[in-house]
């Protein structure tokens, strides 16, 4: 836990309202997202009781499984699940962008738009996780037919729950998450993970505080859970006994029996599905982040490619091979060192954290040198010093390469740190190609800096050996491989 967040969730305990840890919002959020709240069958991995989603707050879709432990049930819902979450996907494409051709002269495309699906909670994320491996593989022919849509929508969720790990990906969100990252409550880490709290601590109810909202929200009868998971004495005194009359009806009695399932079931998610989209509208009252389209620009990049190959690949596998799992570990690593950056550009608030940990330093000019030249090759390069005094623990040693927090494109090395808390930065870039500099790019006597060592891609681009190249360190390369079975092929493949 960082120094800030502390200080803002002691400070949310003396107010009794949660406290902000950022100005800006660092998410993009669709006109129309894909909300979900799945239950499953408590004790199951990947049974699926109910799922409420939609894209207005007015008109949800409710899909019920009355008997889970029914395999055919389960995918028939998977169909039904699949005829509503690839409606939307295919109607969140927008219109086609032309792109300048890339380094190979290959023509390029965008979609205009991309899917959003929000979730409560990290555990309907990994409910869908499951919920596409175990419906990728699936057969639409011979025993145990399914319907062509359900492995469609097995390898979407599957694509969809791969984006949630890359940092900075907005295609699958998860509710609690995105609002502990906007703010900070007076409780703990898993406290926080209860939606209804969380969202009672930042928009208390009129005469509640954050505190008495919270234990309102924890009382399963007044506030059912988020899920995936159910409350047990629910699942015990009220989901039990319908599902046992469901089993044990005939004729009309059962549809009168699933009905009940499906009331009994609908009182567990309406709640959720209220606060989703009250969570939703906290967010929208923060204005975007200046990076946030850019990487959703990546996002939207990443659903084109998978939508316009999807016909031409095969399902994912089940594991990653060594130098995909390499590639993938690198992209993530890469993706959470820019998403660092961006974050702390954006937002003062972030920015102040990395002050505080000696990454950045921020006060005033005291000394300038605008027009200074080096002079020590063949030749002149204008290379402006600045002085800046400042407060902050500078833990940077000289030599380290900053940039300005305003406009990270003008950097700049550390020269010198005095004892007296000034240092002295050398500017390198961003200052335009003369060897006097462009109005506004070197800080004046009196301006309010920031300098700071992040930087949006530390990390050059990937090279990793092919499939047939694998190292030594990795089993070498790989044998050819002939499956057993038929389920070992449905594995491999």
């Amino acid at each position: 836990m960082s120094t800030l967040t502390s200080l803002a969730q002691l400070q949310a305990v003396a107010s009794g309202v949660a406290q902000p840890l950022a100005t800006v919002r660092h998410c993009h959020l669709a006109e129309a997202p894909l909300v979900m709240v799945p239950l499953k069958l408590a004790g199951e991995a990947a049974a699926p009781l109910a799922v409420m989603l939609g894209s207005d707050p007015g008109s949800p879709t409710l899909l019920v499984v009355p008997q889970p432990r029914n395999r055919d049930q389960r995918f028939a819902f998977a169909a039904d699940l699949a005829r509503v979450a690839l409606k939307y996907i295919e109607s969140s494409r927008g219109q086609v962008e032309e792109l300048p051709p890339g380094k190979e002269g290959e023509e390029r495309i965008r979609y205009s738009d991309a899917p959003q699906l929000l979730v409560p909670n990290r555990g309907g994320v990994a409910f869908l996780r499951m919920l596409g491996r175990s419906t990728r593989f699936r057969r639409t022919d011979g025993p145990y037919a399914v319907e062509p849509s359900v492995p469609v929508l097995g390898r979407w969720l599957t694509w969809f729950t791969d984006r949630y790990d890359h940092p900075g990906s907005c295609l699958l969100l998860t509710m609690t998450e995105t609002l502990r990252l906007h703010w900070a409550t007076g409780q703990s880490a898993l406290e926080d993970g209860n939606l209804a709290a969380l969202v009672g601590w930042i928009d208390p109810p009129q005469g509640l505080t954050g505190p008495q909202a919270a234990a309102v929200a924890e009382d399963p009868l007044a506030t059912p859970p988020a899920g995936p998971t159910t409350d047990p004495g629910f699942d015990n005194e009220v989901l039990a006994p319908a599902v046992a009359a469901y089993d044990a009806a005939r004729g009309p009695a059962r549809d009168r029996a699933e009905e009940r399932v499906r009331a009994v079931l609908e009182t567990q998610l309406a709640p959720t599905w209220e606060l989703m989209w009250r969570a939703v509208g906290l967010l929208r009252g923060l204005p975007e982040g200046a990076s946030v389209p850019q990487r959703w620009e990546r996002d939207r990049d990443s659903f084109t490619y998978f939508h316009q190959t999807f016909g031409e690949a095969y399902p994912q596998a089940r594991r990653d091979s060594p130098v995909r799992a390499a590639k993938r570990l690198h992209d993530m690593e890469r993706a959470q060192d820019a998403y660092d950056a961006q974050r702390a550009f954006d937002d003062p608030l972030v920015m102040a954290e990395h002050r505080l940990n000696g990454l950045a330093f921020g006060g005033e000019v005291t000394g300038c040198d605008p027009t200074r030249k080096d002079e020590s090759g063949k030749r002149p390069k204008l290379r402006p010093h600045v002085w800046v005094r400042t407060a902050d623990p500078v833990r940077l040693d000289p030599g380290t390469t900053v940039c300005s927090a305003a406009n990270p494109k003008i950097k700049g090395t550390v020269v010198e740190i005095g004892p007296d808390g000034a240092v002295l930065v050398e500017l390198t870039g961003g200052m335009g190609r003369k060897l006097t500099p462009e109005p506004g790019t070197v800080p004046q006597v009196g301006d309010r800096v920031v300098f700071t060592s992040l930087t949006l891609g530390s990390f050059g681009p990937s090279r990793f050996p092919d499939k047939e190249n694998t190292p030594w360190t990795h089993g070498g390369p790989p044998a050819d491989y002939e499956p057993t079975d038929d389920d070992a092929a449905e594995d491999w493949s």
